[in-house]
């Protein structure tokens, strides 16, 4: 399907797209009809430009013909005065998908997950010049609102994680503006020059063909046959040596010399810009993507960079100590003020703003995954009512190769949320490594797993720092409408079932046996639908049902996004019993909950039961048959007229003798029921007194009622 024609001079262009009328459809039941439209602009020699068989004015908005993740097979049919052509891209592989052959110019373009503007660049010869011919227009979304969406995500990283969407060598751009905050980075620099050199070097030619110079005086010898103006002293000097052709006269003179403050910062500006740029070329050149064509365009720019450094000009140029004030020369005058401009431009912090300056980013599939993991950070604190500083950044950002910053992974990105000192919750980005997942004790001994998001919580209801897991994988895909909902991907639901299977706990510390870790996993996605609509539909009903399912969360959705506030906030605010209880066990085994507490009066060896050393406890010779043996799990040391403060783990329970009990011969061999114990953790910040222990020595509880 033909879905956009460019009548041109010099050749006529064609877009097909098979599937595009589905694609806009689909668009359309996302984002909107009215929300599908992009502005185009072309250069000179167009005489027409249609999208389905409409005509199009230049500068102007139309409909949407770009989305993401779709195929353009391109053909540009070319007169015959045109020797060869050539798809002008930064990156190979692009510039590969493109052939000339017969006159046409043909290859195909998708733009993956990379929204923003673009340009579609055609360079070619004529018997008489080399031309350029430039499209412009936007690639959007298929699954956000372009317009408002992807600015509302951008604005929300930088806000957390300054310059971390931004990116290079990619195919779609996006316009900033100056800030009056912040840091220039190199990625900055780059982008930022990359549009500028051009004028830059034009304006250094212009500078060195016409520079501005001040008159300055200086000391001169002359003989007396070459002196132009005679001075009082001069004429007394001429009659002291009229006999002698040989003296020098000393004279002032006016000349007009390059060395002025104007000129000093044009040579600085030229030397610091060349070598940044000769620094960075070299990195960049290393990287794969990049095309012959743009590694050519480089290197013309750095050695014309360096051909104006080693200009004779600057040799009666002085060094620059900096300005003194403010020049007006620098500001205003011709070529001068190009220079400035530049090198303020490459000092200053940028912003997304709709400015006139490009950056390139992320494409929005990484973007929407870090956002996801940002909302989240953002609902734990909010359900936690803690403030900024009860949370501590392990690690920010890091720098990923030359330029770009990316989100640090596993351990390094851990968010700890505490309050009092107490740890509540953590949260951890894109945790992997090879068996090891990137959390303490936590393995996969098949293949490597790499969740997104992992949220572990705190729970002390009835062991001290139990940690309990879920994981959240964001997905920026979208498989279709069910009565009025969109639907997460199935392969990504499926997804969440094997991190659950895979992903162990391993104590290598008191070598245990592995145990299941997981207990939910659940898809983000930028899906729509109304909120009652979601809540009857398979894939929100299966998180209550199996702990597997999926929540729709897209900027500006609080309707939908309250859902998974609720989820949340019910793991946070339930107790670990209550959570555990949810998970369904394996087919003829009984979940253990380990649950049930004996609460046993102490008369010896108080102290060791007080600092936690006891590991040993014995009852009296009658104890209650009311009590059940079977399934204690831990016992509570209750201390007299004070009460119960920690808990020990009831590791085996045996019945003793009274001499062994006591370690006493002589106590005779009556039976006891002896409990061999472990120290677990201090339950109460205080003693804390149990009423029906007052009259009685022992009570069989839980923890809930505790």
């Amino acid at each position: 399907m033909e879905i956009l024609i460019i009548e041109h001079e010099d050749f006529t262009l064609l877009i097909e797209c098979g599937k595009y009328q589905k694609i806009k459809e689909k668009a359309a039941s996302i984002v909107g009809s009215e929300n599908l439209t992009s502005v185009y602009s072309w250069s000179e020699g167009v005489k027409s430009v249609k999208i389905s068989d409409t005509e199009i004015v230049n500068g102007e908005k139309s409909d949407a013909v770009f989305f993401d993740n779709a195929d353009y097979p391109i053909w540009v049919d070319f007169k015959s005065h045109i020797k060869n052509a050539e798809f002008g891209s930064i990156l190979r592989t692009e510039n590969e998908n493109f052939s000339f052959r017969h006159n046409i110019l043909a290859g195909f373009l998708n733009y993956g997950n990379e929204i923003g503007r673009s340009e579609i660049v055609i360079k070619y010869k004529t018997s008489e010049s080399e031309k350029k011919f430039v499209f412009s227009f936007e690639v959007l979304s298929q699954k956000l609102d372009y317009h408002q969406h992807w600015k509302t995500i951008i604005e929300d990283i930088e806000r957390e994680y300054r310059l971390l969407s931004l990116d290079y060598l990619k195919r779609t751009y996006h316009s900033f503006s100056p800030d009056s905050q912040g840091d220039t980075p190199e990625l900055i620099w780059w982008s930022i020059f990359q549009g500028e050199q051009q004028k830059f070097i034009k304006a250094c030619r212009n500078i060195i063909d016409r520079p501005r110079r001040k008159i300055t005086g200086e000391k001169t010898y002359l003989r007396a046959d070459r002196l132009t103006r005679i001075t009082n002293n001069i004429e007394n000097e001429l009659a002291e040596n009229r006999h002698n052709s040989a003296h020098l006269y000393c004279i002032d003179r006016q000349i007009y010399t390059n060395d002025t403050q104007e000129n000093r910062f044009l040579k600085f500006a030229i030397k610091s810009i060349s070598q940044k740029y000769s620094k960075l070329q070299k990195n960049i050149e290393q990287n794969q993507k990049v095309s012959d064509d743009f590694k050519y365009q480089m290197q013309d720019v750095a050695h014309n960079l360096d051909r104006l450094q080693k200009h004779p000009f600057f040799r009666t140029v002085g060094d620059f100590k900096g300005l003194n004030q403010e020049s007006l020369i620098l500001q205003r005058a011709f070529g001068y003020s190009q220079v400035y401009k530049t090198y303020n431009l490459l000092k200053r912090a940028y912003a997304l703003n709709d400015g006139a300056y490009r950056l390139q980013t992320k494409d929005i599939a990484t973007l929407y995954e870090i956002w996801c993991f940002i909302e989240v950070s953002h609902i734990v604190r909010q359900r936690l009512n803690i403030t900024a500083d009860d949370i501590e950044h392990r690690n920010r950002t890091e720098l990923n190769g030359l330029f770009t910053w990316e989100l640090g992974k596993g351990e390094s990105s851990k968010i700890l949320f505490k309050k009092d000192g107490v740890e509540l919750a953590e949260l951890i980005y894109n945790p992997q490594k090879t068996n090891h997942i990137g959390v303490d004790n936590l393995v996969s001994l098949t293949t490597v797993q790499k969740p997104d998001i992992v949220l572990q919580l705190t729970k002390n209801d009835f062991k001290k720092d139990f940690k309990m897991t879920w994981l959240f994988d964001a997905k920026y895909r979208i498989d279709g409408k069910e009565k009025g909902v969109d639907v997460p991907p199935e392969d990504a639901i499926n997804q969440m079932h094997r991190y659950r299977d895979a992903i162990y706990f391993k104590d290598y510390a008191d070598r245990e046996a592995l145990k299941k870790e997981v207990i939910g996993g659940y898809i983000l996605f930028p899906g729509d639908g109304e909120k009652t609509d979601i809540q009857v539909s398979k894939f929100y009903k299966s998180i209550k049902e199996v702990n597997i399912g999926a929540f729709p969360l897209k900027p500006g959705d609080s309707e939908n996004r309250q859902l998974l506030e609720d989820f949340i906030g019910s793991l946070i605010d339930n107790k670990s019993t209550n959570l555990i209880q949810n998970v369904i066990p394996q087919k003829g085994t009984i979940m253990e909950l380990g649950n049930r507490v004996l609460i046993g009066l102490v008369k010896h060896e108080v102290d060791k039961f007080l600092d936690g050393t006891a590991t040993f406890y014995y009852t009296r010779e009658k104890f209650p048959s009311t009590i059940a043996l079977d399934n204690l799990h831990y016992f509570m040391p209750y201390f007299k007229e004070r009460g119960v403060i920690n808990v020990y783990k009831i590791n085996k329970i045996r019945t003793v003798k009274s001499s062994e009990a006591k370690s006493d011969p002589s106590a005779g061999d009556g039976l006891r029921i002896g409990f061999e114990l472990e120290y677990s953790h201090q339950m109460f910040d205080d003693f804390k007194m149990v009423e029906h222990l007052i009259h009685c020595s022992f009570a069989d509880t839980v923890f809930e009622k505790l």
